[in-house]
């Protein structure tokens, strides 16, 4: 996941002005002759080279060029692209920003008149969709599991039917799991997992109609006391207090035999290749089942003069089969609901991510909203040992006022 280092200040700078001639034109036809430039955030040579590959297949077909930017910072990079009157043609967008660039007029509503819009989750259409027009079509993504090292599972005794499904079977699993050497469970304190309990509470940050923020909730604190008590019984502890980098890295050392990750967590087969492990639909909490969906978009700028060779190629690259061969390369899950379920039957390991799409939410994602919850980031670094309704009334006052200068716009 991108992390949110852009400030929405940097774009507002000049930006008004360069809309009108925003990312460099190359003359002819809708497609033919064009020269696109697509800016990503890869995680990897696997993905830089599925991009390339496809999009070089599109440029094949249609008699243009295609060269493809790998972002060292993309949203540091979009920013002074957009700014300096060069942002690329295409780009990949992501959920916590969209709704920042989309309210400033910088993105194409493109994917309104895409011929596979009906096609996507509606999840995804939702996430990507500004003043009720689809704005930017999705281009994969990953929900949040329970990832269980069954060689633990099993030293432990337990069974297919031990699989939590509540919190209370959570807890017991995990206590279950824990000795001298392994904790049950562990995942980052952020608001990223942290807000999934909240949400598994009953909780919400911000209401239907998008006017109040009820981050304060009886149902929040809930779930903020709620991983309280699984630290305070020693059953759940954070990555930084098991020597990790990120949970991942600690279910493959052997020192969480459960964490709470996405179907990214395949990338620990190359630091622990011995490592076995299963992905299961997180458990639910008072308030039901929840987990969150993270997802990127493509995004167009507003008023290109390649904006019609930049549409024919997002339509090419959501396409199921560019999807699928995506997902083969480099473990993404597609977009478009048929693409899914063809992903959930090849890949069974995987199935637990796309079954819970049906009921996964986005992040909280306002125009604005990166830098309140960056500070609630902050502030949940205190949460053992510290007072959640404090922590949640704090990000109440920050995240209204937010929404307030938003809606006022």
């Amino acid at each position: 996941m991108m992390k949110k280092t852009w400030v929405a200040a940097t774009l507002a700078i000049g930006l008004a002005a360069s809309l009108a001639g925003c990312s460099a034109g190359n003359g002819g036809d809708s497609t033919g002759g064009q020269k696109l430039t697509v800016m990503i955030g890869s995680s990897g040579d696997a993905e830089t080279a599925a991009v390339e590959a496809a999009t070089a297949a599109w440029a094949a077909d249609n008699d243009a060029t295609v060269e493809v930017v790998v972002a060292s910072d993309l949203n540091q990079q979009l920013s002074q692209g957009f700014a300096g009157d060069a942002a690329p043609d295409l780009f990949y967008m992501g959920w916590d920003q969209f709704q920042t660039y989309a309210s400033n007029g910088y993105l194409d509503p493109y994917a309104d008149n895409l011929p596979n819009k009906d096609g996507f989750y509606p999840t995804l259409t939702d996430t990507f969709s500004y003043d009720g027009t689809f704005t930017c079509a999705p281009k994969d993504f990953s929900t949040l599991g329970l990832i269980i090292n069954t060689d633990s599972w099993a030293a432990a005794g337990l069974t297919d039917a031990d699989v939590p499904t509540d919190w209370d079977s959570l807890e017991t699993v995990a206590k279950t799991l824990t000795t001298d050497t392994q904790v049950g469970l562990s995942f980052g304190l952020e608001y990223a997992r942290a807000g999934a309990f909240m949400n598994q509470a009953g909780g919400h940050l911000v209401s239907d109609d998008g006017t109040t923020v009820d981050a304060d909730s009886a149902e929040n604190i809930a779930g903020l006391e709620y991983i309280q008590k699984l630290h305070t019984d020693g059953v759940l502890k954070f990555p930084t207090e098991l020597d990790a980098g990120w949970s991942g890295e600690a279910l493959g050392a052997g020192k969480a035999a459960m964490v709470i990750e996405g179907p990214w967590i395949k990338g620990i087969a190359a630091d622990f290749p011995d490592t076995n492990y299963a992905a299961y639909e997180l458990p639910a909490g008072p308030g039901g089942q929840s987990t969150f969906s993270f997802t990127n978009c493509w995004g167009i700028p507003q008023n290109s003069d390649t904006a019609d060779a930049a549409t024919s190629l997002v339509e090419f690259l959501t396409s199921d089969d560019q999807q699928l061969k995506a997902a083969a390369a480099f473990g993404v899950i597609p977009s478009t609901e048929s693409a899914a379920a063809t992903y959930a039957e090849t890949y069974p390991e995987n199935a637990s991510f796309v079954a819970s799409a049906d009921y996964a939410v986005s992040p909280v994602n306002f125009a604005g909203s990166a830098s309140a919850m960056t500070d609630f980031n902050s502030k949940l670094e205190g949460l053992i040992g510290g007072d959640p309704k404090a922590i949640l009334e704090s990000l109440q006052t920050s995240l209204q006022a937010t929404l307030d200068e938003a809606n006022a716009k």
